[in-house]
């Protein structure tokens, strides 16, 4: 293998027509390149979604609707409310249950209000929420604080507001804090300004919305002790699902649903959406992989071709060799030799381009909470993709190997 003629000969052979080694290596760089290329871009997308859904995946968001079946006197379509006294209920009867924080919106599901000061208003989402619903959803708090249980004991008209609305309500600069903005005739205090944790449009509609406590809320807008709907999370190592089952058969048992109604109750399981998506980003590296594989198997056909072209115009010289004693092993290792060093330098070249792509991005994404970040690929990745151009590599050598092994020597030495 270390033989320095035979080093010399690859250089010769190679070297013979560079235009033509250079654009057989391309098709192999590129294929590698895109394999690459493709996996970290997986990776990226999958670190963004996981991010954003760790933080929520032990969580789960409970509403009520109507019933579809009668029971015990009361006739089906029948509408169900949560109410406060359900949070205390299921907080005592739920064991696994960590944080159960309820909450309501002003206008309901995406319903947006009116909301001024002085002469500048907007439509902005109103929620009614409690202090322990940060801790469910984060949201940084740049200026100020989040509402605390004074707010809600207290039935303070206070509220924490986001960095779109400060914009919009606010002078550039101005400290909103004990500022007062109107919410539907109702006049709120700002306590705090918070950002979001995401990037792009969805941090900008993030950060359109008005948190208030709860109590006063309720107060304010006429809800009694109504709920909206209930943000729960369970405690550490506790399965979500069986927590969600429990807690509708709590609920079905305390408002009088008929057991088999599942329509009385909805909710909404972030560790079985979590699941899906792992499984989406499963088939997308088995995508990946595929499609990559293809792109290299390509450029790997194309070394092959090259190699049987070398070949036909080195007939002469093999049949010289074969007469001069050649084994058949010497002309094999050669011509192997040849094709994968012509695919291992390509092969490299496109890890190289592919992970200094990768790079560049995850540099421009850097300190991003987006829905991609940190592109790249681990050194298993990196091996399995070098495995698989060696073995190409010795695939695209090995039939015209044996063709030139084949050639009889008195044919190739009659051959121009």
């Amino acid at each position: 293998m270390f033989d320095r003629d035979k080093w010399a000969e690859v250089f010769q052979v190679l070297g013979k027509n560079p235009f033509r080694t250079a654009a057989t290596a391309f098709g192999v760089m590129w294929g590698i390149m895109m394999l690459i290329v493709m996996m970290g871009s997986g990776n990226g997308l999958q670190n963004g979604v996981e991010a954003n859904f760790n933080r929520v995946t032990n969580s789960m968001f409970l509403w009520s609707r109507s019933t579809t079946m009668p029971y015990k006197g009361f006739k089906r379509g029948r509408s169900i409310d949560l109410e406060m006294s359900d949070v205390e209920y299921l907080k005592s009867n739920v064991p696994d249950i960590d944080i159960i924080s309820p909450r309501t919106q002003l206008g309901g599901y995406r319903g947006n209000n009116n909301v001024n000061r002085g002469v500048k208003t907007g439509a902005y989402t109103v929620f009614g929420d409690t202090p322990d619903y940060i801790k469910i959803e984060p949201r940084p708090i740049t200026n100020g604080r989040f509402l605390n249980w004074g707010d809600l004991e207290a039935g303070r008209k206070v509220c924490v507001i986001g960095e779109r609305v400060y914009a919009e309500l606010f002078d550039k600069g101005e400290d909103p804090i004990g500022k007062y903005i109107e919410i539907s005739g109702v006049n709120f205090q700002v306590v705090g300004v918070y950002k979001s944790t995401f990037t792009g449009e969805r941090a900008e509609e993030d950060t359109k919305a008005i948190f208030t406590p709860i109590s006063t809320f309720q107060k304010a807008f006429n809800w009694g002790t109504t709920v909206g709907w209930l943000s729960i999370t369970t405690k550490q190592n506790k399965e979500v699902e069986v927590m969600g089952i429990e807690i509708v058969e709590k609920l079905k048992a305390r408002h009088k649903v008929n057991p088999v109604d599942e329509r009385a109750f909805g909710y909404f399981n972030m560790q079985e959406k979590f699941n899906q998506m792992t499984g989406i980003f499963t088939g997308i590296r088995a995508l990946s992989w595929f499609v990559g594989i293809l792109t290299l198997f390509a450029g790997i056909i194309g070394v092959s071709n090259i190699m049987l072209v070398i070949i036909k115009e080195r007939t002469n010289e093999l049949g010289v060799r074969k007469a001069l004693g050649a084994t058949p092993w010497n002309i094999i290792s050669q011509i192997l030799l040849e094709s994968l060093f012509l695919t291992a330098i390509a092969g490299f070249l496109g890890v190289i381009v592919g992970v200094w792509l990768l790079e560049g991005v995850s540099a421009m994404l850097e300190g991003s909470s987006g829905a991609f970040r940190n592109p790249g690929v681990n050194f298993t990745v990196l091996f399995s993709a070098l495995t698989v151009l060696i073995v190409c590599g010795g695939l695209a050598g090995m039939l015209p190997a044996i063709r030139a092994v084949r050639i009889k020597p008195v044919e190739a030495l009659r051959t121009e």
